[in-house]
């Protein structure tokens, strides 16, 4: 296999501590770095080379695993309740095959289930902590034991309703994040929670205020930004006591800079679950599609998280956020060197550029009959490596993917 194959050209803001950097967007000469490239090992090489580099070329043959920084604490946020948090390694315990159907069956319950309560919520009964219960645990349950199978399959789902599409993929989003940073099962437990329940204050607004793709009034934008006191009070009076899980429903707006809402808190003084959860959520809605926007791809998504880190959110999450998903997040849908559509299984955390992926369409862009499974690792296609050309957002090229689920 020739070098030029194993080379590739990628943006500053995509690259990720384990990444071998073989050349720069300028010459060598006049840089901090070796002439003969060099792995990234750390936070002041990444900064390093955002400040000097708009793009740089990566060899895929030396990339390794970067590896975790995990975060010890998560801070309460009111400056005396700091709770030291032990820190755990979590490996998948069964390979992405035999999780599938699991992940599926949770999947489908806790998509029944969120429908239930937002429903219920919405008709004014009061929110059920055991069926919360029922939900989150064999969320977490699935992506405990392998990392990507249940935001595979959460993926490759549509939903018709923004906010509970929008609960769902946050709350597997906070479990798969958690487990990256070794968090306690139970913490990640909270976390999944406090995602799927974050926008359950949105039930108790204007139905037609929710689906509007017109410009809000300030009035309207004041009346959207109550549902971060209407869901408090609903977890509240359902019976949800857990801190971390109160603390996303009431921060989850705040912003690292103090440009949030409703309290404009600033930096330290957000609690960690919050801080991640503003991340989570700004995230899955870029991805979706939303009456008064567009989607965009899952890689665009983190770039612009990535472009507002410091500011907007913690710097230190953005970028365990970033090595947490992958330059390819799973469920990513991506355009082959082939013209094929694929949609991201399986991350490979040695090669990051080159995950397993479910091919969807020809390479015309029709939906395949039977779709295939290719190891972007050793695929070719006559002699030709098969690379990612680009990635997609949901809504570009719309092949219906849900079906696949039933035959699994």
């Amino acid at each position: 296999m020739t070098t030029e194959l194993e080379e590739v050209r990628i943006d500053t803001a995509s690259l990720a501590v384990g990444m071998f950097v073989s050349r720069l967007d300028r010459p060598w000469v006049g840089t901090p770095f070796p002439l003969q490239g060099f792995e990234i090992r750390s936070k002041d090489d990444l900064r390093a080379l955002r400040e000097l580099c708009r793009y740089v070329y990566i060899d895929r043959r030396r990339e390794i695993d970067p590896g975790r920084r995990p975060l010890l604490t998560l801070a309460r946020g009111d400056g005396g309740d700091a709770r030291p948090m032990s820190v755990t390694t979590y490996a998948n315990t069964v390979s992405i095959e035999e999780e599938i159907p699991k992940a599926r069956e949770a999947l489908r319950a806790t998509s029944d289930l969120i429908d239930q309560i937002y429903a219920d919520v919405t008709r004014g009964r009061e929110l059920s902590v055991e069926q919360v219960e029922k939900v989150v645990r064999p969320l977490v349950a699935s992506v405990l034991r392998s990392a990507d199978a249940f935001l595979f399959l959460e993926g490759m789902r549509r939903h018709d309703d923004y906010i509970y599409g929008h609960a769902i993929a946050c709350g597997a989003l906070a479990a798969a994040f958690g487990r990256h940073l070794g968090l306690l099962e139970g913490n990640i437990l909270s976390l999944a929670t406090a995602g799927l329940l974050m926008d359950i204050g949105k039930t108790r607004l204007p139905a037609e205020l929710l689906r509007s793709a017109n410009p809000l009034s300030p009035e309207e934008t004041e009346l959207v930004r109550s549902h971060v006191e209407h869901g408090v009070d609903i977890a509240r009076s359902g019976g949800v006591d857990d801190p971390d899980v109160l603390d996303v429903l009431r921060t989850h707006h705040e912003r690292y800079d103090g440009s949030g809402y409703p309290d404009r808190l600033l930096d330290d003084t957000i609690p960690m679950a919050g801080r991640m959860l503003a991340i989570i959520d700004s995230y899955d809605a870029m991805c979706s599609a939303r009456p008064y926007q567009a989607p965009v791809s899952r890689h665009a998504a983190l770039q612009a998280i990535y472009r507002a880190r410091g500011a907007l959110y913690q710097a230190e999450l953005v970028e365990q956020f970033q090595v947490c998903l992958g330059v390819y997040p799973t469920g990513s849908r991506v355009e082959l060197s082939t013209g094929e559509i694929a949609v991201v299984l399986e991350q490979n955390h040695v090669r990051r550029l080159r995950p397993t992926v479910l091919v969807v369409s020809t390479p015309d862009k029709q939906p395949l009959g039977d779709f295939r499974v290719f190891n972007l690792l050793d695929q070719t296609v006559d002699g030709d490596t098969v690379e990612i050309r680009r990635t997609l957002a949901v809504d570009q090229y719309p092949i219906d993917t849900a079906g696949y689920l039933a035959n699994l």
